[in-house]
């Protein structure tokens, strides 16, 4: 009966870890094609950038969801 109690601890690290992987490898894409673009066409590099951070920060708010998610499982 004592391995019930760690359930809810377990069912927190799934649910941060598997909402990590998709912002984490979308973080990842997003960086590495602005800097080809970048690398491609230096001069437009004010009109990727802005864009890479809106990208980078919507990312990461699906990450903040799955955080929420984890602190609200009890």
């Amino acid at each position: 009966m004592e391995n019930i109690t760690h359930i809810p601890e377990i069912a927190k690290a799934v649910a941060i870890g598997l909402g990590a992987i998709g912002p984490g490898i979308a973080i990842g894409l997003i960086g590495s094609k602005a800097m080809e673009a970048i690398g491609r066409n230096p001069e437009a590099s004010g009109k990727v950038f802005v864009p890479m951070l809106i990208a980078c920060a919507f990312a990461e708010a699906i990450a903040i969801y799955a955080l929420v998610i984890a602190f609200s499982i009890k």
